[in-house]
């Protein structure tokens, strides 16, 4: 089975550099606009099923990508909740002492007021294992998973072939990357992306 892991196109937010996780924002217009005027049939893998994050803007990815496909939502895909640096761009947090002490953690620890790293990083690999065990039962042959940046950052570090840090899995706004699933391998057990390449995608 092949699996394609998609992250959102840009919201404003993310224009601005913001920190944007539990803040539900719609995509930005001018993204919407640029991608349509960019988009081909073939820019991204076709797939038979498509899984998405229920927050508007993976939702809003997912219908401009594959318009012809029926959406299922995982709530457990959702962004971190980034606490009180919700909406905040890092020079406007840079001077306070409690970001600094999450840079100085390597984003290990919990956001103030927000969700637990490690919690965050459970909970999407949670949701992950649950839509792949599905696909499996459903004998279907192709996926699209259209989440977030630190969604595909967590499944990847934790279900990727490679280990690699959490950090490196990072990727661009309507980029993504594309695996392999061993049906017969996942069904025992054993659950790990095979095969892992970049996705273009049109943003690049």
């Amino acid at each position: 089975m092949e699996l394609i892991l998609i992250r959102h196109l840009k919201t404003p937010g993310n224009e601005k550099r913001q920190y944007i996780g539990s803040t539900d924002e719609e995509l930005s217009e001018q993204e919407v606009l640029n991608f349509k005027q960019k988009y081909k049939i073939d820019s991204y893998p076709q797939v038979q099923q498509v899984i998405v994050s229920p927050m508007k803007r993976c939702i809003q990815t997912a219908e401009l990508i594959y318009p012809k496909n029926q959406i299922t939502q995982e709530v457990l895909l959702k962004e971190c909740d980034f606490g009180i640096f919700e909406g905040k761009t890092y020079e406007e947090l840079k001077d306070r002492e409690e970001y600094q002490a999450w840079l100085d953690s390597g984003g290990t620890i919990a956001f103030p007021e927000g969700e637990e790293q490690k919690e965050f990083r459970s909970r999407c690999v949670r949701g992950m294992l649950c839509q792949v065990d599905r696909l499996c039962k459903e004998n279907v042959e192709s996926a699209a998973f259209v989440v977030h940046g630190g969604t595909i950052m967590a499944v990847l570090e934790q279900l990727a072939e490679d280990q690699k840090d959490f950090y490196h899995w990072q990727v661009e706004n309507g980029g993504g990357y594309r695996m392999l699933v061993n049906e017969d391998e996942w069904k025992s057990g054993i659950h790990r992306f095979r095969k892992i390449q970049k996705l273009g995608g049109v943003t690049e």
